[in-house]
């Protein structure tokens, strides 16, 4: 008797064992297209920072007095900053 109920599964384990095959199928189609995303977003943000780069480097070249004008101002507030921060 034991040995004709293992011969036959349930038409219930059956039905599982089938969504749980499809939902495995989703999950890895989802996986692939989350690298695929992540993969785009990587691409498109080294090609942003590169952009900036370059366009940083074109600027410092067509006004240098400013560049360094600004550079030296802002590392005067952002001191000053710290300064009153590490005093309260």
């Amino acid at each position: 008797m034991p040995e004709a109920v293992m011969e036959k599964p349930e038409p219930r384990i059956v039905a599982t064992i089938h969504q749980m095959s499809r939902a495995s199928g989703a999950l890895a189609e989802a996986l692939e297209e989350g690298i695929d995303v992540a993969k785009r977003v990587g691409k498109h943000s080294s090609d942003a920072a590169e952009q900036l780069m370059d366009d940083t480097t074109e600027r410092i070249k067509r006004h240098p007095a400013e560049t360094v004008v600004t550079a030296f101002a802002l590392g005067f507030i952002i001191g000053g900053f710290i300064d009153w921060i590490t005093r309260r």
